[in-house]
């Protein structure tokens, strides 16, 4: 937060379901001024009504991210009426689950122009504001899937991997400039959000998140805390790690688990609805809060994400047992000469 502003102030695109609505909240907890974008009225109504009662103060702007111009309008709008933006979370998706060959060309334009020219749109409409004043932090959600894709998700997976793409030629930009704007990556594992109830589905059967699945607040923690911190990229869960390792390291090996495993592991034994509504081209009508229907199986915490934002106290913590241990074998070593010279001196 910039000492002009009393309260930080924080724009999130896709703010009223999954990861957007749960970081919604988690910003909120912390005071923070927050502008909504999505295009569901109710849902930003009920999205507002949280993060006031959680503390901080909320700002519903009905935006199709697809639109350049009502994303640019959406940020002139929360700095008239919230202040000057510190933080731009850039989270909105839409996914479809088909095969390559059943996706019709109009949805695989619409899903990209909203995952990914959304992201471009909203890294716009923030760098409009932030670059003049030489600050500000966007921060860009990404996926494991942005290194390696899966089956059944190509227009999303494309998507990801042209926003990290693009997300480095402008990171590139900005420290040839010495701007003191920034720019992060978080790349999320699996999670457990309302997409597997509303994308549009073409297989026999419903959709799920690869597993290991997290919980949208894990995500939540790790964009509110790549926010304050300078990373270029942070990474959640064990499972994107893996990921991004195996495809540097074998990525034909991946590509064969991938086709053996990964069509299957994206659904569930229930049947689907060929009737049920979809969110590619309008909102899906209800208030679907943050999280899915895999709530069973999911993980409250990352071990990992604990780990890579402790990194400094684990070092001193090993370094620490590490010369503890170097002492003991000293020691034992001392002692045991200092044995070997009484029993000289005894023979």
């Amino acid at each position: 937060m910039d000492a002009r502003n009393q309260h930080e102030v924080v724009v999130i695109t896709g703010a009223t379901a999954g990861v957007g609505r749960a970081t919604a909240r988690a910003f909120a907890k912390q005071g923070a001024y927050v502008g909504l974008l999505a295009r569901d009225a109710d849902r930003l109504e009920a999205t507002r009504s949280e993060v006031d009662a959680l503390g901080g103060k909320g700002l519903a702007i009905s935006t199709d991210v697809a639109d350049a111009a009502a994303v640019e309008r959406a940020a002139d709008q929360v700095e008239e009426k919230l202040g000057e933006i510190d933080i731009w979370v850039n989270a909105a998706m839409t996914t479809i689950l088909s095969p390559f060959d059943q996706i019709q060309a109009d949805e695989y334009k619409r899903a990209t122009e909203v995952t990914y020219l959304g992201n471009v749109y909203g890294a716009m409409a923030a760098l409009k504001h932030m670059l003049p004043r030489d600050r500000g932090r966007i921060i860009q959600v990404s996926s494991a899937l942005a290194y390696h894709s899966v089956p059944l998700q190509s227009p999303y997976c494309g998507a990801k991997h042209a926003i990290n793409g693009y997300t480095e030629s402008l990171r590139a930009e900005l420290m040839h400039r010495n701007s003191n704007v920034r720019i992060t990556t978080v790349d999320m594992p699996g999670l457990n959000t309302p997409q597997f109830d509303w994308a549009l589905n073409r297989m026999p059967k419903r959709p799920r998140p690869v597993a290991p699945v997290y919980q949208p607040e894990v995500a939540a923690r790790a964009i509110v805390w790549a926010a304050h911190h300078s990373r270029q990229r942070l990474y959640v869960g064990l499972s994107s790690l893996l990921m991004i390792w195996a495809d540097k390291f074998a990525p034909g090996l991946l590509d064969r688990y991938m086709a053996k495993s990964a069509v299957s592991g994206q659904l569930t034994s229930q049947d689907a609805d060929p009737d049920k509504p979809d969110n590619l081209w309008q909102p899906v009508a209800g208030d679907h809060g943050a999280r899915g229907r895999f709530s069973n199986e999911s993980h409250e915490h990352s071990v990992q994400f604990w780990a890579t934002t402790h990194r400094g106290w684990l070092t001193m913590v090993g370094t620490a047992v590490a010369v503890g241990a170097v002492c003991a074998t000293t020691g034992r070593k001392k002692r045991k000469r200092r044995v070997k010279y009484l029993q000289h001196l005894i023979d």
